[in-house]
């Protein structure tokens, strides 16, 4: 054999050897550039363990804002005051046509009435003739109408601080608890969920499906286990484990069952006997449903003591006026709205965000 067919045939070793390590293929079940599961482990006590990838850190990380979540909602009010702002004068036409585009924005009528009575008495009393700056003292108005309650999430107690979510079901509660785990997570907090909701059937795997993304603990217990046990269980182990917070989530549940709220109650109840401090109880509503949650809102304050509202599904409608309302009457305010389907499209609310997203460009 020459020396030159020798050097080929080596070549060609080489080569096939760098193609073989080189070209993107399948190793160990996982195709290379895609991201792997994270990975499942169980304690004894019967805890699922889940661990975040480096790219869902990164997802989390990369949280949105409010700005630009809001397509739907800008597209009705916000067109409707920026086809006001080619009118030559103010008026009673104005005003009417104002209330009329805060109403339809489910703003609620009394808010409506009340904001447009502010911005025409500041009108009259400044001698302002400007169309815009007409606009812009109703964007002030709304943030102002919004700036008055107190949004802080309190967790700054004696750990582990237990949150419970409530709610009806299918407005969002598991999905809400998986987004808020991120949140804190991203914020190094230590969290474990509880999965309190023992009826549906369901509801236990979702919410360890959102943990997994997540990357934090769940305690659950059996089907139809007593949802309290559930929630003492998950604190126990937070704080056996020295997390910060324990989000807890309850089974869905009308208003007007007296028998289910009663067991709300218990819940609340058996959490505070538990080690750690019941800092927060957050009523999920669904911002799609409008002022229906106001009734929903209204039967769970007093039985479950709410201290905030996550205000879901906010970026699917074009009523998100119906934070003016929630607020307004129930005195309970929105800290967390919900922008999306991703793990991080929770965010706090802020009302001049807010306020700014839903009314387009009016300065």
């Amino acid at each position: 054999m020459s020396i030159a067919v020798v050097v080929v045939v080596v070549i060609l070793i080489f080569g096939a050897v760098g193609v073989y390590f080189l070209w993107p293929r399948r190793r160990d079940g996982l195709q290379l550039g895609v991201t792997k599961e994270p990975e499942v482990g169980m304690h004894a006590s019967g805890t699922v363990v889940s661990s975040q990838t480096e790219d869902d850190k990164k997802v989390v990380e990369h949280r949105r804002g409010i700005d630009g979540s809001l397509p739907k909602s800008r597209s009705l009010l916000g067109a409707a005051l920026a086809r006001m702002r080619s009118r030559r004068a103010l008026g009673e036409e104005l005003w009417i046509e104002l209330e009329e585009a805060l109403i339809l924005s489910d703003v609620g009528v009394e808010v409506s009435v009340e904001l447009v009575e502010a911005v025409k008495d500041k009108v009259f009393r400044e001698g302002i003739t400007s169309t815009d700056a007409a606009l812009g003292l109703l964007r002030a108005e709304m943030i102002k109408k919004l700036e008055r309650q107190d949004r802080h999430l309190n967790i700054d107690v004696a750990p582990p601080a237990v949150i419970l979510f409530v709610g009806v079901n299918g407005v969002g509660k598991t999905t809400s608890i998986g987004k808020l785990a991120a949140l804190l997570s991203s914020q190094g907090k230590k969290v474990v969920v509880a999965a309190g909701d023992t009826f549906r059937a369901a509801a236990a795997e979702q919410l360890e499906m959102w943990a997994k993304r997540s990357g934090v603990e769940v305690v659950k217990g059996s089907s139809g286990a007593d949802p309290a046990s559930v929630v003492f269980d998950a604190i126990s182990h937070a704080t056996a484990v020295g997390a910060d917070c324990v989000l807890a989530d309850t089974a869905g549940r009308l208003q007007n069952r007296q028998n289910l709220m009663d067991e709300l109650r218990k819940i609340r109840r058996v959490a505070e006997k538990a080690s750690g401090t019941v800092s927060e109880v957050l009523l999920v509503l669904d911002a799609t449903t409008g002022q229906n949650g106001l009734v929903q809102a209204q039967g769970f304050g007093e039985a479950a003591q709410v201290t905030g509202i996550v205000l879901t599904k906010l970026d699917g409608t074009a009523k998100g006026g119906v934070a003016f309302v929630v607020e307004e009457k129930l005195k309970i305010p929105i800290k967390f709205v919900g922008i999306g389907e991703g793990v991080e499209d929770m965010t706090f609310f802020d009302p001049v965000a807010f306020v700014n997203e839903i009314t387009g460009d009016v300065s």
